[in-house]
């Protein structure tokens, strides 16, 4: 194998559920060069290559597709502040979540749509319909926290989203009155 081929290689395996846009901007190769060594890693079966909500990740293959749903979604600044929550506070409350990682429930409820889909958080209803919620796997879910934190540009979209819906906030509050 290559010594560009290895580089890549230790730096998926090293940074699961990298997606391409951030292994190319950490890495020293050139696009082509990138695309062209991971195709290799994927035919050897040395990577995993998947499409999660739009973006293209890669991992060591010993991740089952639960944690490599879980591993990208952890990328992002705001679904990984809704799931420590939860590991903190469960069960809690939408608006709870909401008002103490102040955000929008509208952003909230984005997130969640994607960690509920990845059976990450499980959404309870009582006799009243009131929603609960909960980590769907505790114990898988907090060890795979530690093995990754969002990127750069992860963070940077999470907080204009947050800045945006205060602003739209600070909008509907101000032509209320």
């Amino acid at each position: 194998m290559s010594d560009t081929r290895n580089q890549i290689r230790a730096h998926i395996h090293s940074n699961a559920g990298i997606h391409f846009n951030e292994l190319v901007r950490l890495s020293e190769f050139a696009p082509g060069q990138v695309q062209y060594h991971v195709r290799r890693l994927i035919d050897t079966g040395d990577l995993v290559r998947e499409e999660i909500h739009g973006q293209t990740h890669y991992y060591p293959p010993q991740y089952d597709d639960w944690e490599r749903g879980a591993l990208a979604l952890f990328r992002r600044e705001t679904s990984r502040e809704i799931v420590v929550f939860l590991i903190e506070h469960e069960p809690s409350r939408p608006a709870t979540v909401a008002d103490e990682l102040e955000i929008a429930r509208s952003t909230l409820e984005y997130h969640l749509d994607h960690l509920t889909e990845r059976d990450i958080v499980e959404k309870t209803y009582d006799e009243r319909n009131h929603v609960s919620l909960s980590l769907a796997n505790p114990d898988r879910t907090a060890p795979l926290l530690s093995e990754i934190a969002p990127t750069v540009p992860d963070r940077l979209v999470d907080r204009f989203t947050r800045l945006v819906d205060g602003l739209l906030e600070g909008t509907s509050t101000s032509g209320s009155t």
